[in-house]
């Protein structure tokens, strides 16, 4: 089975990237368009490994609350927040999160993301 990531990115052409991005180094993945869409699909989807959220997204929650949800319901999921618009604080990220700016990266993101799974070293093998 390959690894489950879940992307939630309210900007269609920003997630069409995101999700590309990841299935080029291996994964499966699903998409959402809010926080609250991300939550039912946590629900249904028990054996996803990554949440990658933007902060600022429409609905009833940002993705620092998505993420903080994530970590309290489902601390085995590893999580990535990514934002152009801010930078959060300290104490905003629930343990163990990872932040990126954007515009990010592809290839840090990718290794990150990589890097969580374990898949960074299978890759280079």
């Amino acid at each position: 089975m390959r690894n489950l990531i879940l992307i939630v990115e309210d900007e269609p052409l920003v997630r069409m990237l995101a999700v590309d991005m990841a299935q080029d180094v291996g994964f499966d993945t699903l998409e959402a368009a809010s926080a609250d869409e991300a939550l039912l699909l946590l629900e249904a989807h028990p054996n996803i490994q990554i949440l990658m959220t933007d902060i600022d997204m429409p609905g009833s929650m940002n993705g620092l609350r998505l993420a903080a949800i994530t970590r309290e319901r489902w601390p085995a999921i590893e999580i990535v927040v990514v934002s152009g618009m801010r930078r959060p604080q300290g104490d905003e990220l629930p343990a163990g999160c990872a932040f990126y700016g954007k515009p990010y990266d592809i290839g840090v993101i990718t290794e990150e993301l990589q890097r969580m799974t374990g898949l960074q070293s299978a890759a280079s093998a």
